[in-house]
């Protein structure tokens, strides 16, 4: 009985920690050790059950029922506090029992609390017998990461795999226009033209290219050889009559569907007066092509028009979406869709420069922003500038006069390609926006000597440029007059870091999260303006504060954190953060896009699951460690 109900233990124990991570992936021996080894215990409400004063860590916990608050004495400063919630399936304190010291934090029962006990000795033998666990503890938010990317993979690649196979039209699968005969064309003339133009069908059509039979290559035995059948008869005696047709702009799927309802290989694309359009067969459904690379460059690199370049920005969204369904990361695939929307702007560039007089003018085209930091997620307008040089005998105001209208029509052009307007007019064919270098030069010089509230706004935009076409060497000469002034302007870091503070991580004392109190948004987050922000406005500040040149955040923080003397495992847990809410950015933005609603950055956290609900914790968590920083660093 005793052994019995033992086993009944281990065993509701093994299931309650198969639903979080890393049990949920934890070998089979390894997780029945620790079932085996764990003991149930409760702490009462407000119950402190973890502090520094409570001396070395020796047992591990894991909270089976009820709320923790975690309460957490800064490294940077020791009375800087800050508190999270920890709920059911989290271990704690992680760090401390592997490093055998007392915790930093101090955890404290929210209600009445149940935890699973572990004590340290084996805690050590666990991260022994599972390298799940062993990578979990000493890499914690990179294994959560790595966990939730293989789920985002899975789903992505099903909406991926019904994109690609189910939704696109009839008419974007046909590769190639459709062969067809008469009625009374004859048999050997038919096969003769199957082989020459290597085709596995034949189409007979009326006299108004209606379609009237098919006849495929499958017939040809069964129908013909072994019939013993005269190749000079027509081909309407042979011919299956009455083929299944379909509208252009069916999708995919119902012609999947026809296939299997009908038993056929083949279905003809028609148009409204039921003419042939084209062909698609059982194999077209099967080997659909994805968008390449190769392929979008070379589209965008041969257009001749704006409209050629709008189906490539719409490629790279349906490329951007296979990176997210093979598993690509986060970093990755906003520099790709940042590379590739570079190569449409300067396309776009170079078609209207075909168009425009601007020999004689020394000038290069800026972009600010996200495509600045080479940071674009699928929702992006456009920010962008021209930096010129006017020498003593140009006509200043006449050179401006004349970039401003090429300017025009590239922002004109590059709305109509699928990058909307700046409502704030952040644009080159503004004219405050189009700027001799010496010009730029003041008005960074003017904002970083006074730093008032617009001045620091502009300077999370237009400071983070980046060159996109035309000369390299003033962009260069505009970055080294930035740095040089914002470097030696410690007021207006400080000024910087405080603006970058007034926004917090949205952390909740008593719930995992805040949320915005808005009715129109009520119980959403914006990751964008709580999310990410937090990291790119504190790794500009490191940025400018130690003269590197890099826009990008994640090399931003990699190239200053030696020099700021972040620890490496906090750099790397502090990108991995960052690119985790940058990957539920895309994955948001794409879902909204789908279901034709205007993409945005807000996410509902009551609809995620349990791995991301705790990963989108810590990356909040590594926020503000790289808030608490800038704290430190501006006494703030």
């Amino acid at each position: 009985m005793g052994n019995s109900a033992t086993e009944m233990l281990v065993s509701a124990t093994i299931e309650f920690l198969g639903a979080y991570p890393p049990f949920d992936r934890m070998e089979a021996e390894a997780l029945g050790f620790l079932a085996e080894r764990i003991k149930l215990a409760y702490y009462p409400r407000n119950a402190l059950i973890v502090s520094p004063e409570t001396g070395v860590v020796k047992v591990f916990r894991i909270i089976q029922r009820g709320k923790i608050l975690a309460r957490e004495a800064s490294e940077l400063g020791a009375t800087e506090q800050s508190t999270m919630t920890l709920g059911p399936g989290e271990g704690f304190p992680i760090g401390s029992v592997t490093a055998q010291r007392a915790s930093v934090n101090s955890y404290t029962a929210l209600d009445d609390v149940f935890c699973y006990e572990l004590p340290a000795e084996d805690f050590f033998v666990l991260m022994q017998k599972s390298s799940i666990f062993n990578r979990f503890c000493t890499q914690y938010i990179a294994a959560l990461l790595s966990q939730s990317r293989q789920q985002l993979q899975l789903q992505f690649s099903q909406r991926v795999a019904e994109q690609q196979t189910m939704n696109s039209p009839l008419a974007a699968i046909i590769k190639r226009e459709p062969v067809s005969v008469t009625p009374d064309t004859p048999i050997r003339r038919v096969i003769e033209a199957m082989a020459g133009s290597n085709i596995g069908s034949m189409i007979i059509a009326d006299a108004e290219h209606q379609p009237i039979g098919i006849f495929t290559q499958s017939d040809v035995l069964k129908r013909i050889v072994l019939s013993g059948i005269s190749l000079d008869l027509p081909i309407r005696d042979v011919m299956t009559p009455a083929p299944h047709t379909l509208p252009v702009a069916a999708s995919a799927y119902d012609a999947a569907l026809a296939m299997v309802m009908h038993g056929v290989r083949h279905v003809l694309a028609v148009d409204e007066g039921g003419r042939l359009k084209g062909v698609v067969s059982e194999r077209d459904l099967f080997t659909l092509q994805r968008v390449g690379l190769r392929q979008i460059r070379q589209v965008i690199d041969t257009a001749r028009s704006v409209d050629s370049l709008l189906q490539a920005s719409h490629d790279v969204r349906q490329l951007s979406l296979n990176m997210l369904a093979q598993g690509v990361g986060a970093e990755q695939i906003t520099q790709f869709i940042s590379t590739l929307n570079d190569t449409l702007t300067r396309r776009v560039i170079e078609l209207n420069l075909d168009k425009h007089e601007l020999s004689g003018i020394d000038w290069a085209w800026l972009s600010f922003g996200s495509e600045g930091r080479d940071e674009q997620t699928f929702s992006t307008d456009q920010d962008n500038g021209i930096i010129f040089i006017c020498t003593d005998i140009m006509d200043r105001e006449h050179a401006q006069l004349r970039l401003l209208d090429f300017a025009r029509e590239v922002n004109a052009d590059l709305d109509q390609c699928g990058f909307p307007l700046c409502t704030g007019n952040i644009m080159a064919s503004n004219p405050e926006l189009c700027l001799t270098l010496e010009e730029w030069e003041e008005k960074f010089a003017a904002w970083i000597q006074t730093p008032d509230p617009q001045a620091l706004l502009n300077a999370t935009i237009y400071f983070d440029f980046r060159l996109l076409y035309g000369n390299f060497n003033l962009a260069d000469r505009l970055r080294l007059t930035l740095l040089r002034q914002a470097g030696n302007n410690p007021i207006f870091l400080r000024m910087l870091a405080g603006n970058a503070l007034s926004v917090q991580p949205p952390l909740g004392k008593i719930r995992d999260f805040t949320t915005d109190t808005d009715p129109a948004h009520s119980g959403t987050i914006d990751l964008k303006k709580f999310g990410a922000r937090l990291f790119i406005d504190a790794a500009r500040i490191f940025a400018l504060a130690n003269e590197v040149s890099a826009t990008n955040t994640v090399q931003r923080i990699k190239l200053t954190a030696p020099v700021v003397n972040i620890p490496p495992a906090e750099a790397a847990a502090a990108i991995d953060a960052f690119n985790f809410i940058q990957l539920m950015r895309l994955r948001h933005q794409h879902s909204e896009q789908e279901q034709g609603r205007e993409a945005d950055n807000r996410i509902r956290p009551d609809d995620l699951n349990e791995v991301e609900r705790r990963i989108l914790k810590e990356a909040f968590r590594q926020a503000r460690k790289l808030q608490q920083r800038l704290k430190l660093d501006y006494q703030l």
